[in-house]
């Protein structure tokens, strides 16, 4: 088993930190969060039917690309103990079989009294936008 990440405490946030992962989506992938999800929509799982879409090829379900975001945030920035309180999500472009998805999350305001941080997020490919949102996060303080 991989060593746990460290976190970030929230004294340790800053506005503009930033942190990023990649991911290249194979139909595997597809397949297992289909699995996980329940969601088995053919426009993800049928190549034949996603064929007569206006994709033209199966496309990678959007939430692949948040749960993403939520990696990012679970083992990179804040790391773990941070909780999620919300997210926002805004689809801009399919993702599809080969895509190499990269997702940054970037500190966008910090809420002291509450240790709470808000969050830009994006997933891109090739330098483009593919989803974007904010999240609002508790982050840990530092153990006294």
């Amino acid at each position: 088993m991989a060593d746990t990440p460290n976190s970030v405490y929230f004294e340790d946030l800053s506005i503009g930190l930033e942190a990023s992962t990649s991911n290249t989506v194979t139909a595997d992938v597809i397949s297992v969060f289909a699995d996980v999800s329940g969601d088995h929509n053919p426009v993800h799982v049928d190549a034949d039917y996603a064929a007569g879409t206006i994709f033209k090829e199966r496309i990678a379900h959007g939430m692949l690309s948040a749960a993403y975001i939520s990696a990012v945030f679970g083992m990179k920035l804040p790391g773990p103990g941070a909780i999620y309180i919300s997210q926002t999500l805004a689809f801009k472009a399919p993702v599809k079989i080969g895509d190499e998805v990269v997702t940054t999350v970037k500190v966008a305001e910090l809420v002291p009294e509450k240790k709470r941080a808000r969050f830009d997020c994006v997933c891109t490919i090739n330098g483009k936008p593919v989803v974007t949102g904010e999240a609002v996060l508790m982050v840990p303080s530092r153990p006294a």
